[in-house]
Parts: C-alpha cells; sequence; structure tokens
C-alpha cells in the first residue's frame, strides 16, 4: 500500500509547510494554506510526457525569431492584446468572471484559425450539445475538434493523436491528474494540470489557451504560480451584465502589457470596437457640471476617457468614493485641492466614477479628476471640447507625463478644442485647430477653469 502524507500548500506561492498556519511563511498572505494528501509511491515523470521529443542544446545566435510568424485569431483588436497574435508553442491564460465571454471570445477565435489549422476544443464543464449550439447562435461552421473531458492524460493522449495546432482547455480548473490525489479545482491539480499541459506546448510548438476562473476578489482562481507558468494572461474587465467587454493583457511576454482590446456583445457574440474613444465618452452634446475628458494611455494605445465627479452635501459622515481610479488616491487628491487650494470638501461627498468601466491606474489622471471636482463644487460646466491630463505633486505643482504628443493628436483626431496640460509637456509647435494650455501648478488651472468655463 502506498504510503501517504499531509501537507498544506499556498495557493497564492505555491510553497509547502508541514503544518498548517493562519499565514504562509514565504508571500506572507493570510488564509491561503490548503490541506492536500500527496502519495509517496506517485512518479514524479508523467507517463503521457515520456514519449514526446527530448529538449535539445542550442546556440542562441542560430535560433531564428518568431516575431515574423505570428498565427492571427482573426479579431485585430484581440491580436493586439496579444502583441500581433499567437505565437507557435505559447501558453496563454484567460480569466474573467462567469458569464463576461471567455468561452464565445475563444470559439469565436478557433473557428478563424480553424480555416486553415487544426484546433482542438476541450471542454470539463459544458457538454458537446451546449458548445454546438453556441456554435451556432454565433454563425460558427467551422469542424472544430471536441471532446469533453476532465482527465489530463487522457487529453494529452487525444492530443499526440490528433496533432492540433491549436488546443482549448475550458477550463483548467475542471482537469484532473494521477499526478495527484487531491480534489479538482485545489492548488496541487490546477497547478500539475498546468505544468504538464505547458510541458507538452512547449516540446510541441502547439498553441494552448487555457480558461481560468477569477474568485470574487477579481484574483485568478487557483495557485498564484499559474501565471508564472504561462506565457501570457488576459483579464477580462467590465460587468457581465453590461455590453462592453475590455481585454487587458496583464502579462505578455510577446507583446506590451496593459494593452487593451474592446469589444461588445451582441447576438452574434463579441464584436470589435474599432473607436474605443467613442464609447467612454457619455452625452458630450449637453454637457453638466463635474464631468470632464482625459486621454490615458493603455501600453501602445491612447484613449479618451470621461470622468466624472459628484460632490454633494454630506449626511453626517462624508464619503469617498472612487469607481475605476485608486480610492486611496482620490483622498490624496482631496488632501492637495485643500492644502494648495482653499478648496475644502471636509464636509462634502464626493464620488468619482469612469465612463464605460474602464480602470484608469496612471496618474496623469489627477490633474482631470481635481478639476472635475471643482467643477461639480462651483457648479461650473467644463466645455465638452476641453481635455486635460497631468500628475499632481504633494506640493500642488502639475508634473509632466509621457507621450504627450501622442495624447494630443488623438484629441485633436477626436475634434477637442483646449487641452491643459503641464508646462513639462509643452509642445515645440502650435497643434492645429487645438489651444494649449500650459500650467506648472494646480491652482493656475483651477483658476484658468473658474475664468473660462
Amino acid at each position: 500500500m502506498a504510503k501517504t502524507k499531509i501537507e498544506f500548500v499556498c495557493r497564492e506561492c505555491g510553497s509547502s509547510h508541514h503544518q498548517w498556519a493562519g499565514q504562509c511563511l514565504d508571500c506572507k498572505e493570510w488564509n491561503t494554506l490548503e490541506e492536500i494528501v500527496i502519495s509517496q509511491a506517485t512518479s514524479s515523470k508523467p507517463e503521457s510526457l515520456k514519449d514526446l521529443p527530448s529538449s535539445k542544446v542550442q546556440n542562441l545566435s542560430e535560433i531564428k525569431s518568431q516575431n515574423n510568424h505570428r498565427l492571427s485569431t482573426g479579431l485585430s483588436e484581440l491580436d493586439r492584446t496579444l502583441g500581433g497574435g499567437l505565437v507557435d508553442g505559447s501558453v496563454v491564460l484567460i480569466g474573467g468572471d462567469p458569464g463576461i465571454g471567455k468561452s464565445t471570445l475563444i470559439l469565436q477565435a478557433i473557428a478563424a484559425i480553424n480555416a486553415s489549422s487544426t484546433t482542438l476544443y476541450v471542454s470539463g464543464e459544458e457538454s458537446a450539445e451546449q458548445v454546438s449550439d453556441r456554435a451556432i447562435r454565433l454563425g460558427i461552421k467551422e469542424d472544430i475538434l471536441f471532446i469533453g473531458e476532465t482527465h489530463l492524460e487522457k487529453i494529452i493522449k487525444i492530443s499526440k493523436d490528433t496533432r492540433p495546432k491549436v488546443i482549448v482547455i475550458d477550463s483548467i480548473q475542471t482537469m484532473v491528474t494521477d499526478l495527484s490525489n487531491s480534489a479538482p479545482g485545489s492548488v496541487t491539480q490546477v497547478r500539475d494540470c498546468a505544468a504538464q499541459l505547458t510541458q507538452y506546448a512547449k516540446q510541441t510548438n502547439t498553441i494552448l489557451l487555457m480558461i481560468g476562473h477569477v474568485t470574487k476578489g477579481g484574483a485568478l482562481a487557483g495557485p498564484r504560480i499559474l501565471e508564472h507558468m504561462v506565457d501570457a494572461v488576459l483579464y477580462f474587465e467590465g460587468d457581465a451584465g453590461g455590453r462592453y467587454r475590455i481585454i487587458r493583457a496583464v502579462k505578455n511576454r510577446f507583446g506590451a502589457v496593459n494593452e487593451i482590446s474592446v469589444f461588445a456583445m451582441g447576438e452574434k457574440g463579441l464584436q470589435q470596437v474599432s473607436n474605443p474613444s467613442s464609447i467612454f465618452l457619455s452625452n458630450q452634446e449637453n454637457p453638466s457640471s463635474g464631468s470632464m475628458v482625459m486621454v490615458t494611455r493603455e501600453a501602445t494605445r491612447p484613449l479618451l476617457v470621461e470622468i466624472q465627479a459628484l460632490v454633494d452635501q454630506a449626511n453626517g459622515t462624508p464619503k469617498r468614493v472612487s469607481v475605476g481610479l485608486d480610492q486611496n488616491r482620490l483622498s490624496l487628491q482631496l488632501a492637495i485641492l485643500h492644502k494648495h487650494s482653499g478648496i475644502a470638501t471636509f464636509d462634502q461627498d464626493v464620488f468619482i466614477n469612469v465612463v464605460g468601466g474602464i480602470k484608469v491606474s496612471e496618474t496623469a489622471s489627477d490633474l482631470v479628476v481635481m478639476l472635475a471636482i471643482v467643477s461639480s463644487l462651483r457648479d461650473k460646466v467644463i466645455p465638452s471640447k476641453w481635455i486635460a491630463f497631468g500628475e499632481v505633486g504633494l506640493t500642488g505643482e502639475v508634473r509632466p507625463v509621457y507621450n504627450s504628443m501622442e495624447r494630443l493628436s488623438e484629441a485633436q483626431k477626436q475634434g477637442f478644442e483646449l487641452a491643459i496640460i503641464p508646462k513639462g509637456n509643452a509642445p515645440k509647435k502650435a497643434i492645429k485647430g487645438m489651444k494649449v494650455v500650459t500650467v506648472g501648478y494646480l491652482y493656475q488651472a483651477i483658476q484658468y477653469l473658474l475664468e473660462n468655463s
């Protein structure tokens, strides 16, 4: 009889512990240790991978780059997020909330790929009838190979026989392997299954797309080490009940990090949005106080997004709510407003929202957020053709941001006529059809707003 032992594995970093503790000793995260049973008789080398070609030693100078040999998904927006398409032997992890459109997007992508290459769709959650019904709704007529299987060793055997160019695993949390005795979806099962699939993809030059679930907190379910194994991690953003979906690359070995693509959910699946800036702007024909547009930058793409602020008399303890922006940074911005501009909000509720559901993480949003707050507090309507961007320091100075000319060019293309920007980003020559107002300090921007709006 095979001997067994108990270990406690951290689902965040994958480290093992001999006994349970409230905090992982390696990554210092709390309540992340899970009990697993390890069999001493389990082989460390999976039988399903033993007949694969062995890795060979090569001179780095003799290896040809694969940048020019990317496989298109048939969706230009998705290709942009991936860095130009799929690379042979790459492993991509797609995460998102249930019902947000992960399976739909991947089915659309492999349908386009299947026109020239063999694809295999492995489903551990849905039956063949359910996947077929979805394909019919999407108008997909390609003969995609499909299996409903959760046993990893069987999946690898079928892959060896059919030799597909692209394999889809939906989802990685449902897969089980003989290497682990733990329950499906546990830390060890997800880790071992992902490791074997990754090894198979690398040694056979197969493209692997793994779909993963996320927790209530928005993090990918399973061990954190899963994200370290793969080449690219894509996250779905947006409300599952809403129309628009934003796909963000949080890790990409073959392209820019934080690159986004925008899709709209329709009857025929996810449709690409060619001009994402248009969906992030609300009714610009009838502007109201507390609203202003900024030019943010997501990886290689400048985007126009609308920042809305609502300042109202507090009834009790003042509220500070920020949607799409850093909550802690809002408190910082309000303190700077009070210290360097004399605008107090200690008895006011302050609500900030980014239109369209996008998340803005860069500090270039400081200036437009503060101007929107002042606009709402003083009931001053900012003209719809105004934009702003800039980082505001603790001393009230407006600091320059990177790629300012690209931001101004994007705003000019969208028909904006005035830009309030840091003095350090002043353009060397005039921009046709656009007035540029440069400011060195926050009070100068607020003064210009109050006098000219």
